[in-house]
């Protein structure tokens, strides 16, 4: 009984003796982690005491949630749209180029937000929660619009008119609320943080994007390996769902009530969207930034709804395995993304920057072009991560140059204008893609490769073209930069 305290306090004191050891190693761990974390995790650096990182990741669940909606879009849909459901290439194209019908207004959404006044005193709050009831109203009907449009089950007897009518309807609320919720999302992060991070913050969002992109190409492939129809409503409304819960988890807390501020806001005169528009063009080199965006967006999407096919009719892949290319994809461009703002946080060009992303696009698109001959998965699955890569360096070289050359007090509508050019170039993209895909394909073009891939292979060689052209719309942009 006596040795009984001495073993206790023996044991208090080890265990005192190393309770400071722990501390130190958790310490240093801590050090390493965050240290290691600010280094390689593209734009963690932007955090600050008044906008905490965690704080930064809760607003960037927009982002996921886009890129989930996205990835449903232009990843899976057109593949089981294509394949499994036997609609038209040139009809899927057209379909998925209806939500980017609103692309052009992001510029004057942007604007009206900078602008709104509200009785409680948010500004960007009220139209993300439109966005948000809009993304999850055409997700919500998607699915039994997507079945009547192929005359599967039941309703094969039901007039075509109608699923046409229903599935553009349903593409066209997606559509409206991904670019509301976006645009708005990203003018509330440039809201929250320091002027001197703003573009820092955005990439933040756009590297968000990718990664909700990769998650979500990886479940909708393995939850879509063993195809049904009722599996894919479920996915689909499943994605409504989240859509909802992480849009609202974003928004919790993130703008303050402040009507008296508003009130005195809206006394003051307001100028009109032409004036701020017609101010922000006259800017030197303003239009050929915008040019050099289009021209680059639209070579680097005029794949999007046919490489998921492309595997599927030439390679013949399944849909798992194609469904996964998306997620190839969206890791070239988190690959690119990190790299490029690595490189340009050191004051590099971001137009050299964005020049070598469609430099890098050419023997990509040659790659996806040679497996078909060879039918050559893997050299198929290399191509289509370095055009991600691609993609992902000329997406932040453009991004950064229209901040670092946007006026003070007009960020909000050069990302805006940004967004809207990309958005309309990849809409024109897609449905480009897809008509010139069938045309084509029906006019029997045959050669080294099987005859079903001929209209692909025409729509891969016109995005090198395309690519080319933009290096050399951006040619006087990097002599400019030379001179300066």
């Amino acid at each position: 009984m006596a040795e009984q305290p001495h073993g206790r306090t023996g044991h208090g004191s080890t265990a005192k003796k190393g309770l400071p050891g722990m501390r130190q190693l958790n310490d240093r761990m801590s050090r390493v982690w965050l240290g290691w974390g600010s280094k390689f995790l593209p734009f963690a650096d932007v955090a600050t005491v008044d906008l905490p990182l965690s704080r930064l990741l809760r607003l960037s669940l927009i982002q996921v949630s886009v890129g989930m909606s996205l990835v449903l879009l232009v990843g899976t849909l057109n593949r089981v749209m294509i394949v499994e459901l036997g609609v038209p290439a040139s009809l899927v194209g057209i379909m998925l180029s209806l939500p980017l019908l609103f692309a052009p207004f992001r510029a004057l959404i942007g604007f009206k937000s900078d602008t709104h006044v509200s009785a409680i005193g948010w500004r960007r709050v009220p139209y993300l929660f439109q966005g948000t009831m809009l993304q999850f109203g055409g997700l919500a009907i998607m699915p039994f619009a997507l079945l009547v449009l192929a005359g599967a089950g039941q309703s094969g007897d039901a007039p075509k008119w109608i699923g046409q009518a229903a599935a553009a309807l349903a593409f066209l609320l997606v559509g409206a609320g991904i670019n509301i919720t976006q645009t708005v999302g990203l003018a509330l992060a440039t809201d929250l943080a320091p002027e001197d991070q703003q573009p820092n913050v955005v990439g933040l969002m756009y590297v968000m994007l990718l990664i909700g992109s990769i998650v979500s190409a990886l479940v909708f492939g393995a939850t879509l390996v063993n195809f049904t129809s009722g599996r894919l409503i479920q996915v689909i409304q499943g994605s409504a769902m989240v859509t909802v819960l992480l849009n609202f988890a974003a928004l919790w807390k993130q703008e303050s009530f402040q009507p008296g501020h508003l009130r005195n806001r809206s006394a003051a005169p307001q100028p009109s969207f032409s004036d701020s528009w017609n101010r922000y063009i006259a800017e030197p080199h303003a239009m050929r930034r915008l040019m050099a965006v289009g021209f680059g967006t639209l070579a680097f999407s005029m794949e999007d709804i046919l490489l998921e096919p492309y595997g599927g009719q030439v390679l013949l892949l399944g849909v798992g395995a194609t469904t996964k290319l998306t997620a190839a994809f969206a890791g070239g461009s988190l690959i690119g993304f990190a790299l490029a703002s690595r490189v340009l946080s050191r004051g590099a060009d971001p137009f050299r920057m964005a020049s070598i992303g469609a430099l890098v696009g050419i023997p990509a698109f040659l790659m996806v072009i040679g497996a078909a001959p060879i039918r050559s998965a893997e050299l198929f699955t290399v191509g289509v991560t370095m055009i991600g890569f691609g993609a992902g360096l000329f997406s932040h070289g453009t991004l950064t140059a229209t901040m670092q050359f946007a006026p003070k007090d007009q960020i909000g509508l050069a990302l805006g204008s940004w967004g809207a050019v990309q958005a309309t170039a990849a809409g024109l993209g897609a449905a480009l893609g897809g008509v010139i895909r069938d045309l084509v394909s029906r006019a029997a073009i045959t050669g080294p490769w099987q005859p079903q891939a001929s209209g692909y292979i025409a729509v891969y060689s016109l995005e090198v073209a395309l690519l080319v052209a933009t290096i050399v719309t951006m040619v006087p942009l990097l002599r400019k930069r030379l001179a300066g």
